[in-house]
């Protein structure tokens, strides 16, 4: 009887123990704020894109109006709050001397506070079937300056005078490039000057010369928006994916995300390959690493996030098909464990498509379809066992999340 009993947790505890490896050292422990964000004059948001926050700790949100339901009132498309959740102003939208994006995309805020937009029509339930193919460039309280590119003006992934539905925008403060992760539509990173906007450098996976086809591995090309997905009274199939080798020879659509580290390694997140591809900054390759390769979901990993020490420790990824963000050690590129599952409760995701992290190591998502929202999750402290919100193997493997 003593070893039925024993045999019994003893599988009671496997199903329990986190996919994630173990790690002896402490990890960061995060909790949902269900008080953020607060918007005033009963605005509401739609699908929200991204989330960036600047060197004041200002948090910055974009999103698409135009996906309000009807009867609300839709906020402007970029909303700014101050580090303490207060909201400080918003701006955005069509006007003379610019092409504002069909489908809102990207912000990013540089050192300087320009602020630099980008969109993704036609995806992302834009209003026309225009492509957006440009970077503009405003003060932080929306006054014009530049704009790299144009609508429908892209001629492919070796054009070096246009983007294609970029999937993220990052300035590194080091060189003053523009790292731009080109994307929906083209299949590379490019480097611009982020003051003149002048032409500097691009490759594609694994430092190659760009090319407009997905090449082999994967699941194939999957591109188009980020859809509202269908929720079956089944479950949908499982998909076939690649699990072993290193993947696909190029990058697939979207490439999604891009961050410089201070250490000067470019992190590529390529959506559909579940996979982010590290650099330098000038584009030789130098490893990779994957995020729940094996699914469900046939994509992964959307958005990128550094932990705000020196050395930033902690790398986070958040996974737009599965609906987690993984908590990775930099250095290893371990995933020490995930959390949240999908679901529209506080703490879980529908559609986490961007994550950005602020000096006091706080994380804010940005939810785009169903979602359509942002969620501020506060860094709690360390601890030396696995967060109780830490996912077991059983749930990482359980939900199908939307495709890319």
């Amino acid at each position: 009887m003593a070893r039925k009993i024993l045999v019994a947790l003893a599988l009671a505890l496997s199903f329990a123990a986190p996919a994630a490896a173990q790690t002896n050292e402490p990890v960061p422990v995060f909790e949902v704020d269900t008080h953020w964000p607060v918007l005033p004059n009963n605005w509401s948001l739609g699908f929200v894109a991204k989330v960036a926050v600047d060197s004041h700790d200002n948090v910055w949100l974009i999103h698409r109006p135009r996906t309000v339901a009807a009867g609300k009132t839709a906020a402007p498309p970029v909303i700014v709050f101050d580090k303490n959740g207060k909201f400080v102003r918003a701006w955005g939208g069509e006007a003379a001397g610019y092409d504002w994006p069909d489908a809102e995309h990207n912000v990013f805020v540089d050192g300087h506070d320009n602020v630099y937009i980008s969109g993704s029509s036609p995806s992302g339930q834009s209003k026309t079937r225009n492509s957006d193919d440009m970077i503009i460039k405003f003060t932080a309280d929306g006054k014009f300056i530049k704009q790299f590119g144009g609508r429908t003006v892209s001629k492919g992934s070796n054009d070096p005078a246009s983007v294609n539905k970029p999937g993220d925008i990052y300035v590194w403060p080091k060189t003053n490039e523009l790292f731009i992760a080109d994307g929906y539509g083209n299949r590379r990173v490019m480097v611009l000057d982020a003051t003149t906007f002048a032409f500097k450098r691009m490759w594609a996976a694994f430092g190659k010369p760009p090319t407009d086809d997905a090449g082999s591995g994967g699941v194939g090309p999957s591109g188009g928006p980020d859809p509202v997905p269908p929720r079956p009274a089944t479950p949908a199939p499982k998909p076939v994916l690649d699990t072993e080798g290193p993947g696909s020879d190029r990058f697939d659509s979207p490439v999604h995300g891009v961050m410089v580290s201070n250490d000067g390694i470019v992190y590529v997140a390529d959506r559909s390959n579940r996979r982010v591809q590290l650099f330098t900054p000038d584009g030789k390759y130098l490893t990779q690493m994957f995020l729940n390769r094996g699914g469900p979901a046939p994509g992964s990993v959307s958005g990128l996030a550094f932990s705000p020490d020196a050395a930033q420790k902690y790398l986070y990824l958040s996974d737009y098909g599965n609906s987690h963000i993984a908590v990775v050690d930099r250095k290893s590129l371990t995933v020490l464990y995930q959390f949240g599952q999908r679901g529209a409760e506080p703490g879980n995701f529908q559609g986490i498509h961007h994550i950005a992290a602020d000096s006091k190591g706080n994380l804010y998502a940005a939810e785009v379809a169903p979602g359509g929202r942002a969620q501020r999750f506060i860094l709690k402290g360390m601890s030396k066992t696995l967060p109780a919100n830490a996912l077991t193997s059983s749930q990482l493997g359980a939900q199908l999340g939307p495709t890319p």
